[in-house]
C-alpha cells in the first residue's frame, strides 16, 4: 500500500474547469515535455494518464478482491478448524462415555464377583461347620452302647418330667419310667443298679397318687354343655292352664230325685216339672257360667306372682337370650380346659360362674336345669389339689452316673 500511494502522489494533478477559464489567457510557452504549469497540453499524455489510473483502480479492486478471498478463507479455515475441534471434542466425549460405561461395568462386574466370594466363603463356613458337626456326631455315635442308652432315658425322662408337671401325665410318666426300668434290666450290668433303685422309688410314689378320672369329668362337663340350648329360660318361662273345671249343670231336678232313695220317682210328674222350668233358662245359665270362667282363666294368666332376684332376666331378648346360653357354654368350656391343665383355681371359679348363671336366667323347676346342677356339684366336688411328684431324684441318678464316665 505505500508503494501505490507513493505513485500516486507522483501523478501530475488536474486543474478543475472553472479555474482554467478564469485564469487569464496568455502566451503560451511550451515546456519540456510537453508539461507547462502542471497541465497537459497533449492529449496523447492525458490518455496515457488515465491509463494508469485506470490500472492502479484495477489493480486496488484486484487487491481488495484478494484481501476478501484471503479473509473469506481465513474464515472458512477458522470455521473448518472449529468443526473440527468439535468432532473431536465431540469423539472424546464419546470415547470418555463408553470409558465411563465399560468402567462401571467392570465395577459391577467386580462387586458380583465379590458377592460370589462372598457366598463361596459362607458355603465354605457352613461346609466346614457341616463338617464339624458330622465329626461330633460320629463321635457320639461311636460311644459305647451304654452312654447311648444313658442319653435316651435322660431324654424319655426330662420329657416325661415335664408332662408331669405341666399337664399332669401320670399314666405317661410312669410308663417311661418302666421303659427306662425295663431297658436298664436287660443290659444287667451293677453300675445301673443305684440308677434302678432311684427309678423304682419314683415309680412307686406315682403309683401311691390317689386316681382322678380326669376324662370322666370332661365328658360330664360335655354332657352339661349339650343340655344346655333344651334347659329353659326365666324369660322363656310359660304359664301353666290350670285345670278346667267340670261344668255345672243348671237342668232343673224333679222333686221326686231330692226325694229319699227308697220312694220310687214318678215319671209323668217328672216330665211335667221340666216343662214348667224351660228350656232358655238352662241354655242362658250354660252360656254364662262358661263366659265366667273365660274369663277368670285370662286374668289369673294376666298376672303372675314370683319371687326373681334378678328382675333383668326375665327381660331378656331372643338375642341377649342365645348369648346367655352361649356365655355358659364357653364358662364350661374353660373350666373343660383347666380340668385338663390341672388348673384349680381357674376351674373353680369358672365352675362357680356356672352355677351362678344358672341359677341367674335358667328356670330352676324345670327338670333339664336340675339335672345339669347335679351333674355340675358332681364334677364341682372332684379334688384336682393333687401334689404330683416330680422326676428328679431318676434324673439326678442318670446325670451323676454320666457325669462319672
Amino acid at each position: 500500500m505505500p508503494r501505490y500511494n507513493s505513485q500516486m502522489s507522483d501523478l501530475p494533478s488536474f486543474p478543475q474547469a472553472g479555474a482554467e477559464a478564469s485564469r487569464p489567457a496568455g502566451p503560451a510557452f511550451p515546456a519540456a515535455g510537453g508539461f507547462a504549469g502542471g497541465v497537459y497540453n497533449d492529449p496523447a499524455a492525458a490518455r496515457l494518464s488515465r491509463r494508469s489510473l485506470l490500472r492502479v483502480y484495477i489493480a486496488l479492486a484486484l487487491l481488495a478482491l484478494l484481501l476478501v478471498a484471503v479473509f473469506v478463507a481465513n474464515r472458512i479455515g477458522a470455521s473448518n478448524l472449529r468443526d473440527e475441534v468439535a468432532r473431536h471434542l465431540k469423539s472424546g466425549d464419546t470415547g470418555n462415555a463408553e470409558t465411563r460405561l465399560l468402567v462401571k461395568t467392570l465395577a459391577d462386574t467386580a462387586r458380583e464377583l465379590q458377592a460370589k466370594v462372598t457366598v463361596l466363603e459362607s458355603k465354605q463356613v457352613e461346609a466346614q461347620s457341616q463338617q464339624l458337626a458330622l465329626e461330633q456326631l460320629y463321635q457320639d455315635l461311636s460311644k459305647n452302647r451304654d452312654d447311648w442308652a444313658l442319653a435316651e432315658i435322660e431324654q424319655v425322662l426330662s420329657t416325661a418330667s415335664q408332662q408331669l408337671q405341666l399337664a399332669g401325665n401320670v399314666p405317661g410318666a410312669l410308663i417311661a419310667l418302666q421303659n427306662a426300668d425295663a431297658r436298664l434290666s436287660r443290659s444287667d450290668k451293677p453300675q445301673f443298679i443305684v440308677i434302678r433303685r432311684a427309678l423304682s422309688r419314683d415309680i412307686d410314689r406315682l403309683k401311691a397318687l390317689p386316681s382322678l378320672d380326669l376324662t370322666g369329668i370332661a365328658l360330664r362337663l360335655d354332657s352339661i354343655i349339650g343340655q344346655i340350648d333344651g334347659m329353659p329360660l326365666l324369660a322363656d318361662e310359660k304359664p301353666t292352664l290350670p285345670a278346667t273345671e267340670p261344668k255345672k249343670s243348671y237342668r232343673p231336678v224333679a222333686k221326686a230325685d231330692r226325694a229319699d232313695k227308697g220312694s220310687r220317682p214318678d215319671p209323668a210328674r217328672a216330665a211335667s216339672n221340666a216343662g214348667a222350668v224351660g228350656e232358655w233358662s238352662y241354655a242362658l245359665q250354660e252360656k254364662w257360667q262358661s263366659l265366667s270362667n273365660e274369663m277368670w282363666s285370662e286374668v289369673r294368666q294376666l298376672i303372675r306372682v314370683r319371687s326373681v332376684e334378678v328382675p333383668d332376666a326375665l327381660l331378656l331378648s331372643p338375642s341377649q337370650a342365645y348369648y346367655a346360653r352361649e356365655n355358659l357354654k364357653l364358662r364350661l368350656l374353660n373350666a373343660r380346659l383347666a380340668l385338663l391343665a390341672r388348673n384349680e383355681s381357674a376351674f373353680r371359679s369358672d365352675m362357680i360362674a356356672s352355677q351362678e348363671a344358672i341359677i341367674k336366667y335358667f328356670d330352676t323347676r324345670a327338670r333339664q336345669t336340675q339335672t345339669a346342677q347335679a351333674l355340675l356339684r358332681q364334677v364341682q366336688g372332684s379334688n384336682l389339689a393333687i401334689e404330683l411328684p416330680t422326676l428328679a431324684e431318676s434324673l439326678n441318678a442318670v446325670r451323676n452316673y454320666k457325669a462319672k464316665l
